[in-house]
């Protein structure tokens, strides 16, 4: 049902199967047939996990038992009396442009030496995690012929199957030519590893060792840090909210909403420059720009 009637993604799937297996076999291998005092008590049992983890395993249970009921092999729903736990909204972790210069500078260096392939490939995966703000599961899954060179985007399929037109810069598109010249012409994938893509471990892991190398502490990166400083740094510089979510994919614009975090530097100048009295006599807008129509 979450496959064919949601179109869940993948990492989904496996998220809600693990999650119901774990609920079945604390409960012995009898979870459809669970009443509300023992999903409250392998509720209980979770109850030490982060949050939002906890509150993904009770989705999954809600969808299990709300399945069964509308297929009338249940009665009742044994989650109905379940309190969500409170996630709250933490920022999302991200990297300053001094720290994104340093992974570059570093990338690009290694990228002209000879015999540079690997180097080539992990600059490319920056440029689309940072240039494109793409998901992990995004990039590495991208095919061969995603990108076209003479195209500045790309179609890319995100969560839920759903397609979006992604930008390419001027750089992304350079970088990926170059790499495009070590992936073999069969290849269905654009980062090819074996008989499959390129997994979202080895993209973490490549990120985290070349971060090191960086001068940057490996616990601070991963694909998801980078796609948050893709956003972040767009909205520093005056992009709009909306266009942001359509990049991003978000179905609701109050996800893209998080990274209105900006400092307070950059507030006041807002309020200085844009706000209506700034341009009033008297203003500090209109005293500085003496020029500008009141």
């Amino acid at each position: 049902m979450m496959a064919a009637e949601k179109g869940c993604a993948p990492n989904t799937l496996a998220a809600y199967r693990s999650d119901l297996e774990q609920a079945s076999r604390r409960l012995g291998g009898r979870l459809a047939s669970a009443d509300g005092e023992a999903i409250r008590a392998v509720v209980q049992h979770w109850s030490g996990l982060a949050a939002t983890t906890l509150a993904r395993k009770q989705s999954a249970l809600r969808s299990f038992f709300r399945f069964l009921v509308e297929e009338t092999m249940i009665g009742e729903d044994p989650t109905r009396t379940l309190a969500s736990p409170s996630r709250g909204r933490a920022l999302p972790r991200t990297l300053d442009r001094a720290q994104i210069a340093a992974l570059f500078t570093l990338a690009e260096e290694r990228a002209a030496a000879p015999d540079a392939r690997a180097a080539i490939r992990l600059l490319a995966l920056l440029e689309l995690l940072y240039g494109s703000g793409l998901r992990a599961t995004e990039l590495v899954s991208l095919p061969r012929r995603a990108i076209r060179i003479d195209q500045p985007f790309m179609i890319v399929r995100g969560k839920g199957g759903k397609e979006r037109l992604v930008p390419l810069s001027d750089r992304g598109r350079a970088v990926v030519a170059r790499w495009l010249a070590f992936v073999p012409e069969d290849s269905a994938w654009l980062f090819p590893s074996g008989k499959n893509h390129l997994s979202r471990v080895r993209l973490f892991q490549l990120l985290r060792a070349h971060a090191a190398d960086a001068g940057i502490a490996p616990d601070r990166i991963s694909p998801h840090v980078l796609r948050h400083a893709f956003a972040t740094h767009l909205l520093e510089g005056g992009a709009d909210l909306r266009a942001l979510q359509v990049m991003l994919g978000h179905a609701d614009i109050s996800t893209t909403e998080i990274y209105t975090h900006v400092d307070a530097s950059r507030l006041i100048e807002l309020v200085n420059a844009r706000h209506p009295l700034a341009r009033r006599p008297g203003g500090s807008a209109a005293a500085a720009r003496p020029d500008q129509p009141r």
